[in-house]
C-alpha cells in the first residue's frame, strides 16, 4: 500500500487537497455553553471568536482510532501524524503518547507552526508517502518541511490575546498596549511579537514585507488566512501575487475556529512553504 498521513482539523487544509493526498483529519474541540463541538464535524457559530468559548485538544481515543485506521488502511507500511505545534496545543504531546502505546510504525511530526504552516508539513508528507517512499523517508520529508515553514498573523483586536495565554512574552507589552495591531509570527513553535505597530494597514504591509523576505526570488507555496476578514485576506494574497511572480497563487481559507478563538475578528495571517519543489 502506502504511508498513510494523518493531521488534525487546525491545518486548515482545503477539502480538494485533503482528498487528492488521501491526507485523514482528527477533530479539534471548541467547547461552548456546555458543548463539544468537533470542528470539521459539528456545525459551529461563525461568530464563534466573539463568544465565551474555549477550545480543547484532540482526545487520546480520537487520536487512537485515526491511527488505527490508517494503520490497517497502510497495509502496514506505517502512519505519519503531522500535528498543532505542541507550544500552542497539547494535541502533538497527546498524539505522541499515543502513538507510543500503539505501534511504533505511527510517526509523530511536531510541526511546529500552525494552520496552513501544519498543513504544508502534512502535504510534505504526503506528497513522498504518494511517491513510494517508506515511513522513515516520509517522516523525514515532513520534519525537513518544518525548517522551511514562515507563517506570522495582524491581529486586529487585543481581547483574545489577553485570554488565549498563547502568546510568548505577551505581559511586557500586551497589558498596557492602547491602540497596538501587533505582527506576531511563530518561532519554534511559540506565537511571539514580531513588531508594534499603530495600524493595521502598517502592520498588514510589514507582515506583507517579511513574507516576501522569507521567500525571496524563488517559488514557494503561500497561503493566506483571515477571521470574518475576507476582503483583507484577498488583498494581501493579491499583493503577495504581485511581489512574488514565482510562487503559484496563495491558498485563501478561513483560518477555523480553533485558532480564531485565539486571534479575534479580522486578523489576517500568511503561512509559507519556502520549498520550490513543493506545489499545491
Amino acid at each position: 500500500m502506502a504511508v498513510v498521513v494523518v493531521t488534525d482539523a487546525s491545518s486548515r487544509l482545503p477539502v480538494e487537497l485533503l482528498g487528492k493526498w488521501a491526507i485523514r483529519v482528527v477533530p479539534l474541540h471548541i467547547l461552548l455553553d456546555g458543548e463539544d463541538l468537533r470542528d470539521g464535524v459539528d456545525e459551529i457559530p461563525e461568530d464563534v471568536h466573539k463568544l465565551h468559548a474555549t477550545t480543547a485538544a484532540a482526545t487520546p481515543a480520537e487520536l487512537a482510532d485515526a491511527y488505527q485506521q490508517a494503520l490497517a488502511d497502510s497495509e502496514g507500511d506505517g502512519v505519519v501524524a503531522v500535528h498543532i505545534s505542541s507550544a500552542l496545543s497539547g494535541t502533538c504531546g497527546a498524539a505522541e503518547r499515543t502513538a507510543a502505546d500503539l505501534d511504533p510504525k505511527v510517526r509523530v511530526v511536531d510541526s511546529r507552526s500552525a494552520a496552513m504552516g501544519t498543513g504544508f508539513v502534512a502535504l510534505a508528507a504526503a506528497r513522498a508517502a504518494a511517491a513510494g517512499a517508506d515511513l522513515d523517508a516520509v517522516a523525514d520529508a515532513a520534519r525537513s518541511a518544518v525548517s522551511r515553514g514562515h507563517a506570522f498573523i495582524v491581529v486586529h483586536r487585543l481581547d483574545n490575546l489577553r485570554r488565549s495565554g498563547r502568546i510568548g512574552g505577551a505581559k511586557a507589552w500586551l497589558g498596557t498596549a492602547l491602540a497596538l495591531k501587533p505582527l506576531l509570527r511563530i518561532d519554534d513553535g511559540k506565537l511571539v511579537l514580531a513588531q508594534r505597530v499603530r495600524t493595521v494597514t502598517a502592520a498588514t504591509a510589514a507582515m506583507i514585507d517579511r513574507v516576501c523576505e522569507a521567500v525571496g526570488d524563488a517559488p514557494a507555496a503561500v497561503a493566506v488566512h483571515h477571521v470574518d476578514n475576507p476582503d483583507g485576506a484577498r488583498e494581501v494574497a493579491a499583493a503577495l501575487a504581485q511581489r512574488l511572480p514565482a510562487c503559484e497563487p496563495a491558498i485563501v481559507t478561513p483560518l477555523g475556529p480553533v485558532l480564531a478563538l485565539h486571534v479575534g475578528a479580522g486578523a489576517v495571517a500568511v503561512c509559507v512553504d519556502a520549498d520550490p519543489a513543493l506545489r499545491a
